[in-house]
């Protein structure tokens, strides 16, 4: 039987969409978006623009298509047919009681196309696979092991599939299409191994030069090709923390994984039991919870406040959440026994950045929990107590 789970970013859209008269949800292939407008917006007519034969009636004749939803329809995967929007802009301005939800899975051609036509009409959420916290109940009782191994694409976790076939069909299904689509790409093989490289340096400094030396392609390929992963929601890259002080700081973004489940399958990791041995494990555990934070704000239908702050010195700080002017400063390890040497990063980056540092914390897999000292002790099942 196949399980319906809610979705923590329903409440930020639907206090939206009493203000917009265009709700746009964009993501990810398969993280949920058709099934959490279809729920939230059941009395709107829904059409997806995938199929063809609707792809075409709304590309010949706009117009008379939108004729046909005097009240405003759910429209999926609306990137397929761009031309709608600026009618449906016209729709909107004449009669502000009419609703439209829009989805895409095409992050830059979808943005582009709202943000043009929709501008100041449209609130645009960000919906990622599952989050922790959604799936709290039904992990309470699952190995890290395990969690990081499925990942949180709903179609595991409402038992439409497994791990072990979702993810390979992922990457040849959608994200192959999407790279034709997005470009014109001869050597598939090459993109193939730039996925999998990218997969072994997550936590890593991205840097195109190294990569495409390893590859075997140019610098400029590289960079277009992460605009591919990033556009398709594959990578996000984390940005780096920097002030206007003299202070000499790491520039460039670091690489992270929507999915661990997509990153296993990348890094060749068949089950739990070789991820446990595995020695990207402590990568991928980061790689969660980074992630967690970023679906925490998009949840609540906010941007990304993320950073992560490195210095020439290599003294470091896996994550920095700003709230204001002031930031969350968070350490993650993967390691279940509690050491001081975690807490260098954390004490470097108050000393240097006072001002600056609200609270310091670090995660890790151990059971002590301490929240009473200057630095918070936590487990990544409590989460939510750092991420709010």
């Amino acid at each position: 039987m196949v399980k319906f789970i809610r979705r923590e970013i329903e409440t930020s859209i639907i206090d939206a969409s009493k203000y917009f008269s265009v709700i746009s949800v964009i993501g990810p292939r398969q993280s949920g978006k058709t099934t959490l407008i279809k729920n939230l917006f059941s009395t709107l007519p829904y059409y997806s623009l995938e199929d063809l034969d609707v792809r075409n009636v709304a590309k010949e004749d706009p117009r008379g298509f939108l004729a046909k939803f005097p009240n405003g329809a759910v429209l999926d995967e609306v990137h397929n047919a761009p031309e709608l929007l600026s009618y449906i802009q016209g729709i909107v301005d004449n009669d502000e009681s009419v609703r439209f939800v829009l989805s895409g899975s095409s992050q830059f051609s979808m943005l582009q196309s709202v943000t043009q036509s929709l501008a100041g009409r449209t609130a645009i959420f960000e919906l990622m696979p599952f989050s922790y916290s959604e799936l709290h109940d039904e992990l309470a009782n699952k190995s890290l092991d395990t969690i990081l191994y499925n990942g949180f694409y709903p179609a595991i976790h409402s038992g439409r599939n497994k791990a072990e076939y979702l993810y390979q069909s992922y990457v040849k299904t959608y994200l192959e299409r999407d790279v034709r689509q997005l470009l014109n790409i001869g050597d598939m093989d090459a993109f193939q191994k730039f996925l999998r490289v990218c997969a072994s340096r997550i936590g890593s400094i991205f840097k195109a030069v190294d990569i495409a030396n390893e590859i075997g392609v140019s610098y400029k390929t590289i960079q277009s090709w992460m605009s591919v992963l990033q556009a398709s929601y594959v990578i996000i890259l984390l940005q780096p923390f920097s002030t206007n002080t003299e202070k000499r700081l790491t520039k460039s973004p670091k690489i992270y994984f929507v999915d661990t489940g997509l990153a296993c399958y990348l890094l060749g990791i068949e089950n739990e039991s070789q991820l446990s041995r595995d020695r990207m494990r402590g990568n991928l555990f980061e790689n969660f919870v980074v992630m967690e934070a970023l679906k925490k704000r998009y949840n609540q239908g906010k941007e990304s406040n993320l950073y992560f702050y490195r210095d020439s010195n290599q003294n470091e700080v896996d994550l920095l959440v700003k709230k204001a002017n002031v930031y969350d400063a968070i350490e993650i390890k993967s390691s279940q026994t509690f050491h001081p040497e975690f807490e260098k990063g954390l004490k470097m980056f108050k000393q240097n950045f006072e001002s600056h540092t609200a609270n310091c914390s670090v995660i890790y897999t151990g059971d002590l929990e301490v929240d009473t000292k200057e630095i918070k002790l936590y487990n990544y099942k409590n989460l939510d107590k750092i991420l709010r």
